[in-house]
Order: C-alpha cells, then sequence, then structure tokens
C-alpha cells in the first residue's frame, strides 16, 4: 500500500469514529456530552493534518511524474542527436553541433536530465564545454558556446553595432585578463615637445650632439564583464533554426549596442572609457548667440579644423537622427547664394545620408539628443584602443523562469577600452588644440 492510499485509509477511519459519537447522542435522543464535544474537536484537527499530508504526498508524486517524462525526453533527444565528431582544424578541438541553436537546445536538455539524475548530452562534454565546479548543477555552470561559433556571435556582434568594428582591436589570449601598452606621452607639437621630449638639431661640421629621449606612459586595459540574458520558451527551443535567428536579432543587437554605447559616454569604471569623458577628446563651444537646440554651418566648419590632421582622412561624423533636419537646410554663403555642406548621394532627392566637408555621416542612436553635448561627433577610431576575449561564455538555467516554461541563457562578452591619447594637442603653430576626437559642445546653444 503506497503512502497516499494509507493516509486517506486512515483518515476514513477517524472520520467514521466521530460519525460514531454523532450516532450515540441522537439514538439517546440528547445533546452530546463535553467529553464527546472535546474529542470531536480532536477527531477533527487529526483529519485537517492528515489532509495536508494528503495534499504534500500528491504534489510530490505530480512532480516525480513530469521529472521521469523530462528526464525521458531529455534522454531520447540526447541519444538521437548524438552526431559524429569533427575536428575543428584550426584550434583542435571537436565541433559535433552543427548550428548554435543546435547546441543550445542541447544546453537546455542536459539541464533537466542532470536535474532528474541523468547526465548531460555527451557532445557537451566531448568539446570540454563544461564550466562551473561541478556537472551536477547546471544553476552553479554551464557550457561554452563551441569554439567555431564563438568567432561568428563575435562577428555578428560587431557587424550589428558600427563603432567596434572601427576601433584598433586586439584579441587578448586565454591566460591574460588585460594588456599594458606603452604609448607616447605627448602632448605638444612644439619643438622639444614631440613625442614626448624628441628633439633634433642641425649641427655645423664636428658639432656637438645633444641627447633627448620619448617620455611614455603606459595605456593599461583590464577586460570588463559584458552580460545579457535570453529566455528561450519551450516552443522556441524545439525550433533551432528560429532559435538561433531570434538570438542573432535580439542578443546580439542588445551587446553591440551596449558596446558602441560605452564606446561614446563609458565612465572608464567596469566598463571602457567613453570619448566624452575623455581629457583627449576635444569639445566644441556653440556660437554667440546660437539658438538652442541647433547645429549650423560654423560648429562643423570649428569642428573639422579641430581634428588632428593626421585623422582627418580617417574621420567621420556621427550624428543624432534629430540632427539631420538641420544637417539638410546647412550652407556656405557664397555673395547672394550658398552651397550645401551637407552632401547626399545622387542629391537630396536620392537619399538622406551622405557626407559633410568629403567625410561620410552615420546616424546613430547613441549620439545625444540635439543641443546636447554630443550631438555632433567627428571621431577617428583607430585612435581608440580596444581589447576583447576571444570566446563567449553562455551559462543557462531551467530555473529562473520555471513557471512559464522558459530556459534562460546567460551570455557574457570581456571587453575594454580607451582613447589612444588621454590630452588634447597643442600644434606646431598655433594655439588651437586639436584631437582625434572632436564632439559639439552645448555652450550658447
Amino acid at each position: 500500500m503506497d503512502r497516499i492510499t494509507s493516509l486517506r485509509a486512515e483518515r476514513d477511519g477517524i472520520v467514521a469514529k466521530g460519525v460514531a459519537l454523532i450516532a450515540l447522542a441522537e439514538n439517546e435522543s440528547r445533546r452530546m456530552t463535553e467529553d464527546e464535544l472535546a474529542q470531536g474537536a480532536a477527531l477533527r484537527a487529526e483529519v485537517a493534518t492528515i489532509d495536508q499530508e494528503i495534499s504534500l504526498a500528491e504534489f510530490n508524486a505530480t512532480e516525480t511524474r513530469r521529472t521521469e517524462q523530462a528526464s525521458a525526453t531529455a534522454t531520447a533527444q540526447a541519444t538521437t542527436a548524438v552526431l559524429p565528431v569533427k575536428a575543428d582544424t584550426e584550434k583542435g578541438m571537436p565541433t559535433p553541433f552543427k548550428s548554435l541553436g543546435e547546441q543550445m537546445r542541447a544546453i537546455a536538455a542536459s539541464q533537466i536530465s542532470i536535474e532528474s539524475g541523468g547526465r548531460a548530452d555527451p557532445r557537451l562534454l566531448e568539446i570540454n564545454a563544461a564550466l562551473g565546479a561541478n556537472e551536477a548543477v547546471p544553476s552553479e555552470g554551464g557550457f561554452l558556446v563551441q569554439t567555431d561559433f564563438q568567432p561568428g556571435i563575435l562577428n555578428r556582434i560587431w557587424e550589428t553595432g558600427q563603432l567596434f568594428r572601427k576601433t584598433d582591436n586586439t584579441t587578448v589570449g586565454p591566460n591574460s585578463n588585460g594588456l599594458k601598452i606603452n604609448a607616447i606621452d605627448e602632448t605638444s607639437r612644439a619643438t622639444g615637445s614631440r613625442w614626448g621630449g624628441v628633439r633634433g638639431y642641425w649641427l655645423a661640421e664636428a658639432g656637438t650632439k645633444t641627447a633627448s629621449k620619448p617620455t611614455f606612459r603606459q595605456m593599461e586595459l583590464t577586460l570588463n564583464k559584458l552580460a545579457a540574458v535570453f529566455y528561450a520558451t519551450d516552443e522556441l527551443l524545439a525550433d533551432t533554426q528560429a532559435l538561433e535567428q531570434e538570438v542573432a536579432k535580439s542578443f546580439m543587437g542588445e551587446l553591440a549596442f551596449l558596446v558602441d554605447d560605452a564606446l561614446i559616454r563609458g565612465t572608464g569604471a567596469g566598463m571602457p572609457l567613453g570619448i566624452l569623458n575623455s581629457a583627449g577628446t576635444l569639445s566644441i563651444s556653440g556660437e554667440g548667440g546660437q539658438t538652442a537646440d541647433t547645429v549650423i554651418a560654423e560648429n562643423i566648419w570649428n569642428m573639422f579644423f579641430r581634428m588632428h590632421p593626421s585623422s582627418v582622412a580617417r574621420g567621420e561624423w556621427y550624428v543624432n537622427q534629430s540632427v539631420l533636419a538641420q544637417l539638410q537646410q546647412m550652407s556656405f554663403v557664397v555673395g547672394v547664394g550658398g552651397i550645401p555642406l551637407f552632401s547626399p548621394p545622387g542629391g537630396i532627392s536620392a537619399s538622406p545620408f551622405g557626407t559633410l566637408l568629403g567625410r561620410p555621416v552615420n546616424v546613430i542612436e547613441q549620439a545625444s539628443a540635439i543641443g546636447d553635448t554630443g550631438d555632433v561627433i567627428f571621431a577617428d577610431w583607430q585612435a581608440y584602443k580596444t581589447i576583447s576575449k576571444g570566446g563567449v561564455e553562455t551559462a543557462s538555467s531551467i530555473h529562473v523562469a520555471f513557471l512559464t516554461d522558459e530556459t534562460a541563457f546567460r551570455w557574457v562578452l570581456r571587453v575594454d577600452g580607451q582613447p589612444k591619447f588621454n590630452s588634447v594637442l597643442t600644434p606646431y603653430k598655433g594655439s588651437d588644440t586639436l584631437s582625434n576626437f572632436v564632439v559639439l559642445g552645448s555652450t550658447n546653444r
């Protein structure tokens, strides 16, 4: 006899005793005595306690059946889905999964299997993908993305974003957490200051040579963690192609957005140092009497002429969408007429995007709203140094959204970055400082 049947039999016996007490009083045509009332109350309390035990036992039995069914399903999926392992010729690692979606589905199925006493999909173990201290507790670990999927994920993230892929990037190796670079500490191009102190001399025959040396500063980049959580429903997990499309669309797009945003306005604490917070960025004030929330031709000219000469050919404009209307109306006055500064390809009727003073214009969400510092940016992103970790780490849990039948996947990227120059540059001739990053400020607008 199982536990639930035994409890129900015990409950029926107690109820029978209570019925007998009531029948006795009725047969004798009297009220129940105080002792009989006390016995009846005690019997009712026993019935209530047994009812609670029956409810708990029924719940546990239901959960056990559900877990066994899930385990059987996961085991069947893992057994039928095992594919021959092929080697990654570049890295010498096995690559048994055909697609990222297929691997995500195997991760979710393996968690259910492990929770019910089974094992993970053997393909995940074959690629040495287990994370965490042990295999038995999926919520404390996870699985790495298969090695040949990692570059594809990173490429999609950088392609989705506009800025990071234009930076000077270095991939940090497996045994490193950052990068130290000896950079030239140059703040002026005046004689004796170039390259941080190098100076040459014109000498007469037998003239005495004077020694000089450059000054260096140390750039230190330390990998910061950027993470996002992606929820996959059971229905989505059943379709590997749709799953991979959703991951590419939502997770990769979000991480690309956050990386680009950090390159512009990052604080440098736990994230890259953005150009708006860098001492090496030059902010150009608005014109005296300029109407608020406008961009005029003088702003553009002033920004263009303060770009470092070596960066002009690589420099590009980045603007908030709200600035476009201003650019369309912008012109350089010549006599009683004017010449448009903004040149869409094929003319205004052909396309709204084009060049400004010969350099490309890019509309990005991360640029500030019109009137705020950073609504217009002129930047050479090769003057920005970034590092990234080649691998993408993935952990997953079936517990986070258990009640809605979803599996949570956590994706982690590690990146850092900062401008190569930590100061604006005084030119060889003239007093107007220069920079590789020039932004339009908000003063007088």
